[in-house]
Formats: structure tokens, sequence, C-alpha cells
């Protein structure tokens, strides 16, 4: 049978996601402490039936007398022992019962924040999208309009030059200029 100071010994490892060891200590210490009680009092009990069976030695001569109080005494340390063994289970059930409600609870917990998680990153990713897409239209307007002033200046340059170049005379022109002159003359 496992000891009072076996179970103050007990430690367990922490991990990332394991139990609350604050939470788990709360548990446990009653526990622990009813378990020493009922350590006691099963001692106790043990200690009474050695004094019993003493008893029973003694009272040999007289067997129907030493029989019912051996009879008594048994059924007596049995009922302790089944009252004390269903008060440890009822404990324990008590106990796991607890444990798995704040296991219960601390996952439900984990679980809305991350689905509130999941929103504000949803959220988020919504913002930067209608900023994007702000920032390319703005961006597409700002384009457009360079494009067209761009082609506008073209255009203007284009037929500046298509006017100048119809005034320039080449050099063939201006000596077959003064022989024309000569004919006409």
């Amino acid at each position: 049978m496992i000891t009072p100071q076996q179970i103050d010994q007990i430690s367990f490892s922490q991990t990332r996601h394991g139990y609350d060891m604050e939470q788990v200590d709360k548990i446990l210490e009653p526990l622990t402490e009813d378990y020493v009680t009922l350590y006691k009092e099963n001692a106790l009990l043990k200690s009474k039936m050695r004094v019993l069976v003493g008893k029973l030695e003694e009272y040999r001569k007289n067997e129907a007398a030493a029989q019912n109080a051996m009879e008594s005494a048994r059924a007596s340390a049995e009922k302790m022992i089944q009252d004390a063994k269903a008060q440890a289970a009822q404990l324990v059930r008590q106990a796991q019962a607890q444990a798995q409600t704040i296991v219960d609870n601390a996952v439900a917990d984990a679980n809305s924040v991350r689905q509130g998680s999941i929103q504000y990153t949803d959220d988020m990713l919504k913002s930067l999208q209608t900023i994007m897409n702000h920032t390319m239209e703005g961006a597409q307007g700002r384009f457009d309009a360079f494009m067209n002033s761009m082609k506008s200046s073209y255009d203007i340059v284009s037929s500046n030059r298509k006017e100048l170049s119809t005034g320039i005379i080449t050099e063939k022109e201006e000596a077959a200029e003064p022989e024309t002159e000569n004919k006409n003359a």
C-alpha cells in the first residue's frame, strides 16, 4: 500500500500543454490529507485486529464467546475497511471529475482564444486587401493621367516637327532654285 510520505513525494513533470500545477496541487493537497487520515485509520484498524486476535487466543477456552467476539470484530473491521475504501474511491472519483472539468474548461478557453485570433487575422487580411485595392486604383489613375499627358506631349512635339520639316529647304532644292529662276527670266 502506498504511504502518505510517498504521496507527498510525487511530482509531475511539466509540459507545454500539461495541467496547471497549481490546480493539480489544490486537488492533491486535500486528497493527500484525506488519504493520510484513511491510512491512519487503516493502521488503527489493523492494530485493533491484532489486539482482537490476541484476545481470541486468550478466550479460546470459551470458544462460543470467543467465536462471537471474533466474528463481530472481523465484521466491524471489514466494514471499516470497506467504508474507508469506498470513501477513498469516492474522493478519487471527485478529484478526477474536478480535473476533467478543469481540462474541459481550459480546452474551451483555448478554442475561444484561437477562434478570436482567427477572426482578428481575417479582419486584418480584409483591411489589407481593401488598402491594396485602393492603392492600386489610385496608382492606376495616376498612371493613366501620366500616359495621357505623355501622349499629348508626344502628339504636340510630332506635329511641331512636321510643321518645321516642311519649311526646311535642302541644298539640292537651293541649287535647283536659281536655275529655275534663270529659265523663267
